[in-house]
């Protein structure tokens, strides 16, 4: 049992992973640091927001609109932190 939980905490740390090179990558994009008119980096901003658009729209049918303002990543950044707290709490229990 504690092995399922260890992959839950990895699937978790992966998913953190993403949604922050999603967050950097927005933003270098944005600041005209990366040019979508390059190969590598198109497809891997496509491949996140393919992965991550999902998560992103369920999350974002409930928020208020903020004007510009995604506030998305922000909750689903703090969704995966306070998932892997749960788990890493209760882990304990299951030895």
């Amino acid at each position: 049992m504690l092995s399922l939980f260890q992959i839950l905490l990895l699937i978790l740390d992966i998913a953190w992973f993403f949604i922050v090179a999603h967050v950097i990558m927005s933003w270098l994009i944005n600041f005209q640091v990366l040019n979508l008119n390059q190969q590598f980096v198109a497809q891997i901003w496509y491949g996140l927001n393919r992965i991550l658009d999902p998560v992103y729209s369920k999350i974002r049918s409930f928020l208020p609109n903020m004007a510009g303002i995604d506030l998305a990543p922000l909750v689903a950044l703090v969704g995966v932190y306070a998932l892997r707290i749960i788990i890493a709490n209760n882990m304990q229990s299951f030895y």
